[in-house]
């Protein structure tokens, strides 16, 4: 039996009420869940815990669905690149998709809706010059130039949500209907949702929190021909698209949409693209939609003496929970699914909610939940993943998701999550409401801001992605470290300038994506602006391809800065002198493994003399440093996590700011190992990030040192002063 009770929502189901109670007990659970594909036992208010009940607002309703086909939601899709070998070309655009997900749109007019186009000349082709086959799903091309490649952009309407078809097939659901998601936006099924959720809550008295998820549209996800992910993008507004929406977009901005702003030569709009302003456009106008309507829905609620409660996922499309418009649909939560520490500070820092609560991995599913397999390992790592972020920015609540009934099966895994809930519980009553102690002001700078606050590449299947690509790497270690994080955007200092409360900025990211900025570099305010921050003083750190864009010599426009610049076969000719790295340097005082620079950056050379190259191998550079006026340029080759690159970095932001000693204040000189104190509350915890025992020496508020030794995974409270 658990120690201590709540702040823990439990998942469960039908047919599995006596172990229930026995999980309530043993996790300290205060809450009940259901799943997408269960159902509470009717008895289960009888238990002493509050209940969510999962809520569909555009899926999960196929009688009314099947009655307004015509009101399905919809996408623009492009089609393979056919390549044409004579002045004539047949494109078969729906080869490569799933037709039981999508279906074309031949209601509204395709000579109005979609788009020819010559990929390479990017020239679209008149309508009277192609012709569309309906019964074979080909459109046949006429009066084009031979080997050139032509694409279709065509409309269509979404028949089963992508979320219930995934469900669907990983847990083998058989017969079970394809739910299909209808638009909110369209006359009946925007007084469809609201009238059901009237006479659903009079029918659900036992529901204390209505989950939505979420509200209306899905992010982009489509499936290929055989059923598997073929484009997903979490942040992706694909989904939103209909022929009303384009109409009343055109109505209220003066112009026209094309098929093209939204297919982007097949990008989709992704969020590593630098966006443009019909893109932001249309996704202030679609997040100021559904916030109004996803207001009127939470007001419903509320009506009925419910809680609100938003998945942050799904459907989740237009809320942007950091955006400027989600206060304002009065959610009492957000819940979220917790991946590591970065995903938890985008849930636990969202602004305007009574309380946030992250849903733990691994969910309880057959693809993990199976004979030979161990629960607890995925568990624990992401456990000690997200509880450094934690330990900086409390969830209110945590929780898990799925079959019950599968995890009760594995013991060892419900010993484990039983300690797990009351190391939270214990975590939570020490700190929350505490501000940790931040020696540092980091902003990260990009083309979105705070609108992507804590949001890279939120997507699971690419696990490979997130250890390798040195974004979601930065964010990860920041997500726990000691200092304030910020995120501002190239238009917001451009306008107002940097704040001044920033010590150091980060710009990181690939070459020519949102994150790095790309076409942003060519802008000369933005090079002197941050120029002459850096020269009086600012700190300036670069991941990866940072300032990068090719423009008047260089490819890291703030190369003279960084000290660093990137050989891109132009100046092979050009000696490059200054390879020998530096024997003994601040970033690399306390290194105890090597570092891991992913796939790191080749070909990147030192320009100067005193650019002070750190970490040089295998000829090539991964680490270096530069003196510019009154501040400081690093520059890092590559930054997937771990725990000795989150030292390399904290190290390099306390070097960036000129003030390397205040470094040695709450600090653990073993890098498997953090400190975080709260001085108002009189504590400090020293973390072992790490399933192996660790020594540490820390340093506390006043650098007094002390040698501590933690058994795995520990936390180790003190008091200040003792």
């Amino acid at each position: 039996m658990s120690k201590t009770k709540g702040r823990v929502t439990l998942p469960s189901e039908a047919g599995f009420l006596e172990e229930t109670k026995e999980m309530l007990s043993r996790w300290g659970a205060d809450a009940l869940r259901d799943s997408d594909g269960t159902k509470l036992d009717p008895k289960i208010k009888e238990l002493d815990a509050k209940i969510y009940t999962t809520y569909f607002v555009a899926r999960g309703h196929n009688a009314f669905a099947k009655d307004h086909m015509e009101e399905c939601q919809q996408l623009y899709l492009l089609s393979r690149r056919c390549t044409a070998m004579d002045t004539s070309l047949e494109i078969p655009f729906m080869e490569g998709y799933y037709g039981e997900q999508v279906i074309p749109d031949y209601t509204h007019n395709p000579k109005e809706w979609w788009e020819v186009i010559d990929r390479t000349t990017q020239q679209i082709i008149q309508a009277e010059d192609w012709e569309l086959d309906m019964e074979h799903h080909k459109v046949h091309v006429k009066n084009i130039v031979p080997f050139h490649e032509y694409t279709v952009s065509f409309l269509v309407y979404a028949i089963w949500d992508p979320t219930q078809m995934y469900n669907h097939i990983t847990n083998d659901w058989g017969d079970k209907p394809h739910e299909i998601p209808f638009d909110v936006r369209q006359s009946a099924s925007g007084q469809f949702v609201k009238e059901y959720l009237i006479q659903w809550v009079r029918e659900n008295p036992d529901t204390d929190v209505v989950r939505f998820t979420t509200f209306f549209y899905h992010f982009t996800l489509v499936f290929n021909q055989e059923a598997k992910e073929k484009f997903v993008d979490w942040f992706g507004y694909g989904g939103t698209v209909s022929v009303a929406a384009l109409l009343e977009f055109e109505k209220e901005y003066g112009y026209r949409l094309r098929p093209e702003d939204l297919v982007d030569n097949g990008y989709y709009n992704t969020t590593f693209r630098v966006p443009k302003k019909a893109y932001l456009d249309y996704m202030d106008f679609i997040q100021r939609f559904v916030a109004k309507k996803a207001a009127e829905l939470v007001e419903l609620v509320h009506e009925a003496g419910k809680e609100a409660m938003m998945f942050l996922g799904d459907n989740w499309i237009g809320t942007e929970p950091y955006g400027p418009y989600f206060e304002s649909i009065g959610l009492d939560a957000v819940v979220g699914s917790v991946g590591g520490g970065a995903t938890l500070r985008l849930i636990s820092d969202i602004p305007g909610v009574r309380y946030t609560e992250g849903r733990f991995l691994p969910y309880f599913f057959p693809d993990t939940f199976y004979e030979g397999n161990d629960p607890c390992i995925e568990a624990q790592e992401n456990w000690l993943a997200a509880r450094r972020a934690l330990m900086r920015s409390p969830l209110d609540r945590i929780g898990y998701g799925g079959y019950l009934s599968l995890a009760y099966k594995f013991p060892d895994f419900i010993d484990y999550i039983e300690k797990l809930t009351d190391e939270f519980r214990d975590i939570y009553d020490k700190i929350h409401g505490q501000k940790p102690y931040c020696g540092l002001k980091v902003a990260i700078l990009n083309c979105w801001g705070k609108l992507r606050s804590w949001q890279a590449y939120m997507v699971a299947h690419a696990l490979w992605y997130k250890q390798t690509y040195s974004y979601f790497g930065m964010l990860e270690a920041l997500s726990g470290m000691s200092v304030e994080v910020c995120f501002l955007s190239f238009d917001e200092i451009l306008k107002d300038g940097i704040p001044a409360d920033i010590d150091v900025i980060i710009n990181a990211g690939d070459a020519h994506t949102a994150f790095s900025g790309g076409s942003y570099w060519e802008d000369e305010r933005l090079v002197s602006l941050l120029r002459r921050w850096v020269y009086s003083g600012g700190g300036l750190i670069g991941i990866g391809e940072p300032t990068a864009v090719h423009k008047n010599g260089r490819f890291f426009q703030l190369a003279d800065i960084f000290g660093v610049d990137k050989e891109l076969g132009f100046t092979l000719s050009t000696d490059k002198y200054f390879t020998k790295a530096a024997e003994k340097h601040y970033l690399t005082e306390d290194r105890t493994e090597a570092f891991d620079f992913g796939e790191g950056m080749k070909n990147i050379y030192a320009l100067y003399a005193n650019t002070e190259v750190v970490e040089y191998k295998d000829h090539e550079l991964y680490i270096a440093a530069h003196t510019y006026g009154k501040g400081k340029g690093v520059y890092i080759a590559g930054l997937p996590y771990s725990c000795a690159n989150t030292r390399l970095l904290l190290r390099a932001l306390y070097y960036a700011a000129g003030q390397p000693e205040k470094l040695y204040r709450w600090y653990a000189d073993n890098p498997h190992c953090e400190v975080h104190a709260y001085e108002e509350a009189g504590i400090y915890a020293v973390l072992n990030n790490t399933q192996t025992p660790q020594s540490t020496t820390i340093y506390d508020g006043t650098k007094t040192q002390t040698k501590l030794l933690l058994s795995p995974g520990e936390i180790q409270w003190k008091k200040i002063g003792e």
